[in-house]
């Protein structure tokens, strides 16, 4: 009794198999280019001054309280 193997399964599995990579390899990009796109918002945003340095006492103030 002679069998057949028929290759449609494999090829299949294969295609699958490529397409999973396909993906996973996009899904790395877009965070690649999320994790890119970040640093340079960041690098464009002006440092934001301190409000707890501004705001602990007279910083500058010179008193002089011997008259």
């Amino acid at each position: 009794m002679a069998g057949s193997i028929s290759s449609q399964p494999i090829a299949g599995d294969v295609q699958l198999t490529i397409a999973v990579k396909v993906a996973q390899l996009a899904k790395q990009q877009q965070q690649a280019q999320g994790q890119v796109a970040l640093q340079l918002i960041e690098a464009a945003t002006p440092p934001q001054a301190n409000a707890a340095a501004t705001t602990d006492g007279p910083i500058g103030s010179i008193i002089n309280t011997t008259a």
